[in-house]
């Protein structure tokens, strides 16, 4: 008979690993053989019709996440609409994100192979990994094995904001075990794309926020006046669809475009891995690999409390 302590030691490491054994790199092997070179198909086949497709599919791999888990729960229409999707703070998401990953999922079940054998959850993941490659970024192996997640409320999103301080930034992402290096590497993800004014204003007027570059702040004011229009946007960075580190430099001259973008250089906590990262592209690109590993374990759902959804866009 196993002894109180063991039984109870062996539970423990049960429950603390069962995120990370759910998943692995070979799931689909033989399942759906060809599922990675489908959805990377398909990406590359949306980068090429839109520049703002690799962002935007970037962007809603974190926005799913860091919500209830990778579930693709950001993908759900609930007729009432009340769901992620819905919530102000998503409202931002381009569409052409949501598009690539229905493309992705239109791909893979056009194989007879596969259909309606791969969740939308691990798309979303395959999508946003081959999404950061084909712009000139890493690549890396995705662990995969997610179940779709069943439910979709507003309520339930609470994101980074794009006014936090230090402080808060940490506290959204250190709940998820994610580490100041992972979170300052996962903000370089905005060295693609833009941000709408809506999030640049406030560091504009009345007043220009001190931890801007009076000469970039003119140049925000040209591109975001005083009279908001949510649909003006600033572009993160100036290689806006290349996946470099140019991010963190802009950083280092005080022209980061959020505040809390700039706070992850101005606060002494964060700037050295800033420093880094800027300095060391590959640097950049390993933590950024470790980071989004980490980010697709968090909360993922299983057979048990999951699906694979017929319909990205529905539960079954």
């Amino acid at each position: 008979m196993k002894k109180p302590q063991l039984v109870l030691l062996a539970s423990l490491l049960a429950i603390l690993c069962s995120d990370a054994t759910a998943l692995n790199e070979t799931y689909y092997a033989n399942i759906c053989p060809n599922l990675e070179s489908l959805i990377q198909g398909a990406v590359r086949g949306m980068m090429s019709t839109t520049n703002i497709a690799a962002a935007a599919t970037l962007r809603l791999f974190f926005h799913d996440c860091i919500v209830q888990g990778c579930d693709a729960s950001i993908l759900i229409q609930n007729p009432n609409g009340d769901d992620e999707q819905h919530n102000f703070d998503n409202q931002f998401l381009r569409a052409d994100g949501y598009r690539t990953v229905l493309a992705a999922k239109a791909a893979v079940d056009a194989d007879p192979q596969c259909t309606n054998k791969v969740s939308c959850a691990d798309i979303i993941a395959l999508a946003a990994r081959d999404a950061v490659f084909l712009s000139g970024g890493p690549t890396w192996k995705v662990e995969l094995g997610r179940f779709d997640g069943k439910i979709s409320t507003a309520s339930s999103v609470d994101l980074p904001g794009a006014s936090d301080n230090y402080d808060k930034l940490m506290s959204r992402f250190s709940v998820h075990n994610l580490t100041p290096a992972d979170m300052v590497a996962l903000s370089g993800a905005h060295t693609l794309g833009a941000t709408s004014c809506f999030h640049v204003n406030p560091r504009l007027y009345p007043t220009i926020d001190p931890n801007l570059d009076p000469g970039f702040a003119s140049q925000l004011q040209g591109q975001c006046p005083a009279a908001l229009n949510v649909n003006s946007f600033v572009f993160f960075d100036n290689t806006v669809i290349t996946f470099d580190n140019d991010y963190f430099k802009q950083l280092q001259q005080k022209k980061g475009v959020l505040s809390s973008d700039e706070i992850l250089y101005v606060d002494s906590r964060s700037q050295s891995i800033v420093d880094k990262f800027a300095a060391n592209q590959a640097d950049f690109f390993t933590a950024f690999v470790d980071a989004m590993k980490k980010l697709g374990r968090i909360d993922v759902k299983t057979a048990a409390d999951g699906e694979i959804r017929k319909d990205c866009r529905f539960t079954n």
